[in-house]
């Protein structure tokens, strides 16, 4: 929300789902600037990828955003024309609940689930909501047969080309549980791609140091031996399912990143680290899988 406010990227929707804190002290400069350039990276890089599964099935295919939090995509390819056929949201029940709550409230969310609805009432109730284009459901994703269940009842169709996405998700579940979330995704969907945001290079020294300061904070990264490199990142995608699997630093991503862009967003709040942002950069990588039975 932050980010946005100053101006990194546009999105309308996000001052409905997360209030603005307050203005940041000095000393957090350095590091609220290594975070929203990084977040700027994030946003890019995996919209980017989204953009191009859209494109290709003309968007005739569905999304299943995992983990999807207080997350606006939704409502951004709305804006956009790039809608698929339809788009799922899951997360844990307690989190649906708030995000159907602020849906209700607040027309600039609820208009343009309305509007793209046609058919029957529109079914909502404080743990799901359903319409034709857009449908959240609360679920605990180490349990992919609750999953599909949930999904179903809500006509998640298996046919349809389908893009999973899990920004910063899999690392909280053991690497057994986000093995089996990941083969559930590849043996369900003949036509599919995966994209994965997440750390990487985590056993060294910096990445070591990431773990810590974490962990103080009381946050445990259940899955974090699979963060070892970007080879056991693809490793663990093609072990489950998967046909082809490629992964990129987010370092790498940002050199992607359109240099004007880039020019503008670096203009935006002073940073001195760029050593430090390096490092930063290569802890967290995009990885994408897809499996292709109709070669999309």
């Amino acid at each position: 929300r932050f980010a946005v406010s100053v101006g990194y990227w546009k999105d309308p929707y996000i001052q409905y789902f997360v209030r603005q804190a307050k203005e940041r002290k000095a000393p957090e400069i350095n590091r609220g600037k290594l975070a929203h350039e990084r977040y700027y990276a994030r946003v890019h890089g995996v919209s980017y990828l989204i953009k191009a599964f859209l494109k290709k099935t003309g968007c005739n295919c569905q999304i299943v955003n995992l983990g999807a939090g207080m997350d606006t995509l939704f409502w951004r390819l709305k804006d956009e024309n790039l809608l698929p056929r339809k788009y799922f949201e899951v997360d844990f029940p307690m989190i649906v609940a708030r995000k159907i709550h602020n849906i209700k409230s607040k027309p600039p969310l609820s208009k343009p689930i309305m509007e793209s609805h046609s058919g029957d009432s529109l079914l909502i109730d404080s743990h799901s909501l359903d319409s034709s284009r857009y449908s959240i459901v609360g679920a605990d994703l180490r349990f992919s047969s609750d999953l599909e269940e949930k999904l179903k009842k809500h006509n998640l169709d298996i046919h349809l080309p389908t893009l999973l996405v899990a920004e910063c998700v899999l690392v909280y579940m053991t690497p057994q549980q986000s093995a089996n979330l990941l083969k559930w995704a590849a043996s369900t969907f003949p036509v599919a791609m995966f994209i994965n945001y997440e750390q990487v290079n985590m056993t060294d020294r910096f990445g070591q140091i990431m773990i810590e300061n974490l962990q103080r904070r009381q946050c445990n990264l259940a899955g974090v031996e699979v963060c070892r490199s970007l080879d056991s990142q693809r490793e663990r995608l093609l072990l489950n399912g998967w046909e082809t699997a490629r992964a990129i630093d987010m370092m790498k991503v940002y050199s992607f990143l359109p240099q004007a862009d880039v020019k503008r967003i670096e203009g935006l709040e002073f940073l001195d680290e760029k050593e430090l942002f390096e490092q930063l950069m290569q802890h967290y990588c995009i990885c994408w899988a897809s499996k292709d039975s109709s070669t999309l």
